[in-house]
């Protein structure tokens, strides 16, 4: 289908119910941009959300490492009283600072990538603005 650019002066030739006509069209158009937006947005919103999920994962998993390095300083702790279970408390030192910091990366991943898809509703919100005759559009 050939899109015309509306003619602002008013010097369109077509009849009111030619225009009429062509309206279904293209509420139908308009709905098919909105929806393959929708698609676009909510993909890279999931793509960036998952990484932040990874994080989660690769936390709990060096919080068993850590839980498991403590275990193993108390155990050495207690059965020497020897600088060995001071070794292993620094390795667990390092484990917490690990997981501190890449809670706080998927933290703020969290915040930044809201699953809503904000762009393709404002998009929406205009539209619906634009066939009130209210807001800002452009016939490009």
């Amino acid at each position: 289908m050939a899109t015309r650019k509306p003619d602002i002066d008013g010097d369109d030739p077509r009849s009111l119910f030619a225009l009429l006509r062509e309206l279904p069209s293209l509420l139908l158009e308009l709905a098919r941009a909105e929806l393959e937006q929708f698609k676009r947005e909510m993909s890279r919103k999931l793509k960036r959300v998952s990484v932040g999920a990874l994080l989660v994962a690769v936390v709990l998993m060096l919080g068993s490492f850590l839980l498991g390095t403590l275990v193993l300083a108390a155990v050495y702790g207690l059965g020497e009283l020897m600088p060995v279970w001071a070794a292993a408390l620094t390795v667990a030192g390092v484990i917490l600072i690990l997981m501190i910091i890449m809670s706080i990366i998927a933290v703020s991943l969290f915040k930044k990538n809201a699953p809503l898809p904000t762009e393709t509703l404002d998009s929406i919100i205009e539209d619906a603005q634009a066939l009130k005759g209210q807001g800002r559009y452009d016939f490009d």
